[in-house]
């Protein structure tokens, strides 16, 4: 339960003073007038001062900071060039457009460590003021919010509820999906007349809503893809992001999880599928680089290496690429630390 405002409080109590005067005083057609201006600024004031203090969704809380947005990604995210130039173009053009034809709804793609979670929440920082703990960012963890199967039907009455309240309040609000591949089946297609290109639904407009899924599905085939340009002996920059998106749609529609054979792919209500590239030894020793620094310690290129061979990587012969991405590096770092 949120705390009670109570200057928001004492504003209403003279709101509804001043509406007394005008309805229980006999009093002159201009005095009335004069009250009910008197009531209106006052109502005016009291939204303008609780927005001042208290999140609202308006310009000064929901922002859109795409300058920012690419910088810290370009300077924090390792190893992604096609996360950071999908990411950034879908969203800018979407909220750029002044009448947009349908949600924004972005599918983050691949193994664990590759960074889907830390770009949701640097999207959140840079479009809202309070980033993921504005009112208006909502995160669903599938494991967590809808572990059990058997209750499908549930789910998805509080889903459709859940998602119409919110956008009621806030046309902007953004929902994170995470671990959709661990979702019932058929759960996640219950918001599917919410992506459609529909102007509104029951009166709410929820074009201007943002939806972003994260999930391993097509991670095998995103790797695959990656070795064999590895092999090739070309850059892992040069990798587009049409020679990945193929892989990725069928990658989620084929495998079990929460897209699978799902309406919103056939119906191509996904505006982008994002590729995570798996992770070299040398974005991790970034990874780590970055952990060591906002740690306050010193680095240098033993300890790097030492950190990074406490990881384990793949295929065996080549060890090229990080099982486990960055996700394990913090602790890792301080496992280390407490051993010198």
């Amino acid at each position: 339960m949120k705390p009670i405002h109570y200057f928001n409080v004492y504003l209403l109590l003279q709101v509804v003073s001043l509406s007394s005067v005008v309805s229980l005083e006999p009093v002159t057609t201009g005095i009335a007038v004069v009250t009910a201006v008197a009531a209106s600024t006052l109502v005016a004031t009291h939204k303008f001062l609780t927005c001042k203090f208290y999140e609202c969704c308006n310009e000064g809380w929901v922002k859109s900071n795409f300058t920012g947005m690419k910088e810290t990604l370009i300077r924090k995210l390792h190893g992604q060039h096609l996360v950071i130039d999908v990411t950034i173009k879908s969203l800018k053009a979407h909220l750029k457009s002044r009448q947009p034809e349908k949600a924004m709804v972005l599918s983050f793609h691949g193994w664990t460590g590759g960074g889907k979670n830390f770009v949701s929440r640097i999207i959140a920082d840079h479009l809202f003021v309070k980033g993921m703990e504005s009112e208006f960012v909502h995160l669903f963890v599938a494991t967590l919010h809808f572990p059990h199967e058997s209750k499908i039907e549930t789910y998805k009455d509080q889903l459709r509820e859940w998602i119409k309240g919110n956008v009621t309040l806030c046309a902007k609000s953004m929902f994170i999906f995470d671990e959709i591949d661990k979702m019932p089946h058929g759960l996640i297609d219950t918001i599917k007349p919410y992506l459609d290109y529909y102007q509104e639904i029951n009166g709410v407009d929820y074009r201007r809503t943002i939806f972003i899924f994260l999930g391993n599905t097509g991670g095998n085939s995103i790797t695959q893809k990656s070795l064999e340009h590895w092999r090739d002996g070309k850059k892992r920059e040069d990798i587009q992001f049409k020679d990945m998106e193929e892989a990725v749609i069928l990658g989620a529609y084929n495998q079990k999880g929460g897209l699978w054979h799902s309406d919103m792919i056939r119906q191509n209500l996904v505006s982008a599928f994002v590729p995570f590239l798996p992770m070299e030894r040398r974005h991790v020793k970034m990874c780590i680089q970055d952990d060591l620094t906002s740690k306050g310690i010193i680095v240098t290129e033993e300890l790097l290496s030492k950190v990074a061979d406490e990881l384990q990587y793949f295929p065996s012969d080549l060890k090229l690429y990080s099982k486990s991405g960055c996700k394990r590096i913090s602790e890792k770092v301080d496992l280390i630390m407490e051993e010198l």
